[in-house]
């Protein structure tokens, strides 16, 4: 470590006296003796801090008095104790009866005491200028005094007088001014560290941050927020900050000394969180500190933490013991799905729309012996083809525009060791089905633009509502892909299938809704006496048809509260029933036969609708990208 800077500035007097004290602690400390005194004394300590020579300065009376009072700078002062005066005062008694004390600043009361001890006359005078201790000088003349007892200002105007001058500072105090510069040069390079570290951090943030003093003078502002206020730190440092900009100002955190938080500022063409803490110590508030934050990045950080989320929420939630129901066929459904899910070989789950094909691919990656490995699932027909390649297989640097930089790995790898759900793999794109093909065959990968293969081991289990071997003879599915996933064939029933499962499943999705609305109904209570409607309904959505039905009832009950319309009404969204329903005589409406094609179903919606295929596609509990589907089909 470097010795600390000490910079003695004194009066010849005492420089001369302090000596042997300076050369005793030249190996602990550099030292430059600067003689100078009042104005002088502080222009020359105003050089030494702007040439950043100087760590801590030691003087000694109104040197010292008028370093602390103009500088931000350590001064250790050289302390003028009371066996300084009583050891002067003894040394004048040798020389004269009558004495006089000039001190700086103030006369020493407790003198009076002393003079009869000493057996001295003691006259006492105190000077604030150079000009007072000459007039000190004068009157003292006057009164005969021939020793004067002071500093060295003091002692050299008495000699210029033609009297006898004694210094009152002995070895000990200047020696222990000494030592305290030391503590305070070590304390300030604590605090300089402290200081470094904390400029390197603030410097670092991207948030923009400024400190300000008790009277709201900036004390510390990182690069952030001098961009912030296109200014350069000469022109910010020392500035009121509510001069500078008005906004910004901290003059109320520093009165009220309570944080605010939370304000939005529009400043410089951006938006910006503003946050203000007052600055404490020892319960008092010694500055305060303002804080901005980009409402862009503040933005942009929570659709990153909302993507990565979602990412985290891919992995398989439902187990065998979730799913619900006890009617016949969803049980020999859930048997065989357990059978398969042993296995480790390929799946292909077919079944209407909402019949819970991913909750029973879930199941049974839980019951696999992958259950601690990924879970990704995929939708086939919510990607273009191109990004659907991208997505499956992942890509290569530079693979084409748009390319992300260090490339990035597809879903096949982020489910390696584990399970990939391909969903409504019937409307794969035939180029993708060979490549898929190729994978399920050889078990390797070629990202976009690799020239290499990636060994990969994962289970494929995929879903469609497609008939895929009409889709075969159609051309439009290949015939090799469908018997490779084809190994093992799960058909899950749909719903008008299950209708001993409607009533349970409709009371545990209606309490669900319930609870999220905070409605104090029972699920039970609202739900007696549907069952007959229930079983009549054909459920085309299924599952997801019967969750949107429940959830227009849940609504129907916030205020202000209505009657419970009727079965039928809530089901058919409009009112208007299927072809062959009762309409408001509340007998239970007719199902239609179980084996109408999707194409058939959607059209009638759409009639029923007026041709309005948004309300076509909620009638059906399907999305409106499955109604244009099923039309297509017809």
């Amino acid at each position: 470590m470097p010795l600390p800077r000490l910079c003695f500035l004194s009066y010849r007097e005492i420089r001369q006296r302090a000596q042997p004290i300076v050369e005793a602690y030249r190996d602990r400390a550099l030292i430059e003796v600067v003689d100078g005194s009042f104005e002088q004394a502080l222009n020359l300590a105003r050089e030494r801090l702007a040439r950043g020579t100087v760590d801590v300065f030691v003087s000694a009376g109104s040197n010292a008095s008028l370093l602390r009072r103009h500088l931000q700078a350590p001064v250790a002062t050289i302390q003028l104790g009371g066996f300084d005066i009583l050891q002067a005062l003894i040394e004048a008694r040798e020389l004269s009866q009558r004495v006089g004390i000039v001190m700086y600043g103030q006369t020493i009361p407790e003198l009076e005491s002393v003079k009869a001890l000493l057996n001295i006359e003691i006259h006492q005078h105190a000077y604030q200028t150079p000009d007072d201790a000459r007039d000190c000088m004068a009157r003292l003349r006057e009164h005969g005094v021939q020793v004067v007892v002071g500093s060295s200002l003091v002692v050299d105007l008495a000699r210029q007088d033609g009297l006898t001058g004694i210094l009152a500072y002995s070895l000990a105090s200047i020696r222990q001014g000494f030592e305290d510069a030391l503590e305070l040069a070590r304390v300030a390079r604590l605090e300089a560290d402290r200081h470094a570290q904390l400029d390197g951090v603030l410097r670092h943030l991207q948030d923009a941050v400024l400190a300000v003093d008790p009277a709201g003078r900036v004390t510390a502002a990182n690069p952030a927020m001098l961009a912030v206020l296109q200014r350069p730190q000469a022109a910010v440092l020392g500035q009121t900050l509510a001069l500078l900009c008005p906004e910004l100002s901290l003059d109320s955190t520093l009165r009220s000394g309570q944080e605010q938080g939370g304000n939005v500022l529009r400043l410089g063409g951006r938006d910006w969180l503003v946050h203000r803490t007052p600055i404490l110590a020892q319960d008092a508030v010694v500055g305060a500190a303002l804080t901005l934050y980009d409402a862009h990045s503040i933005h942009e950080g929570d659709n990153r933490l909302r993507m990565q989320q979602r990412q985290n929420q891919r992995g398989a939630r439902y187990r065998f013991a979730d799913l619900g129901g006890a009617s016949p066929a969803w049980l020999a459904a859930l048997d065989e799905a357990r059978r398969f899910a042993s296995t480790g070989l390929s799946v292909l789950l077919q079944g209407e729309t909402g019949t819970g094909k991913e909750l029973v691919a879930q199941a049974m990656h839980h019951a696999s012996e992958r259950a601690h490995r990924p879970f990704v699932a995929v939708n086939c027909s919510a990607f273009a083809e191109g990004l659907l390649e991208s997505e499956l297989f992942g890509h290569e640097e530079g693979a084409f525009t748009g390319a992300r930089r260090g490339g990035r790995r597809g879903l096949f790898e982020a489910a390696h060791t584990g399970t990939l759900f391909l969903d409504e793999i019937g409307d794969m794109p035939l180029g993708l089905q060979t490549r898929l093909l190729r994978v399920l065959q050889e078990r390797e990968i070629h990202r976009l633009g690799a020239s290499h293969p990636l060994p990969v081991d994962v289970r494929v289990i995929a879903a469609t509502h497609q008939p895929l071997a009409q889709r075969v003879q159609q051309g439009l599915f290949r015939e090799d892909l469908f018997y490779r996933l084809n190994t093992l064939c799960l058909n899950l029933p749909p719903l008008r299938q299950r209708p001993d499962d409607l009533l349970p499943l409709a009371q545990q999705l209606l309490a669900q809704r319930l609870r999220a609305l905070k409605l104090p109904a029972q699920a039970a209570e609202l739900l007696a006496g549907w069952g007959e409607a229930l079983r009549a309904h054909p459920w085309p959505g299924n599952v997801r048809e019967l969750e949107n039905v429940m959830d227009r009832l849940a609504v129907s009950q916030l205020p202000p509260r209505r009657t419970v319309p009727w079965p039928e009404q809530l089901i058919h969204a409009a009112g208007t029933p299927v072809p062959g329903a009762a309409v408001s005589t509340g007998a239970a409406p007719s199902a239609p036969h179980p084996d109408t094609r999707p194409a058939q179903r959607a059209a009638e919606a759409l009639a029923r609708c007026g041709q309005h295929h948004g309300r076509a596609a909620e009638a059906l509990g399907i999305s409106r990208s499955t109604l244009w589907r099923w039309l297509r089909s017809a």
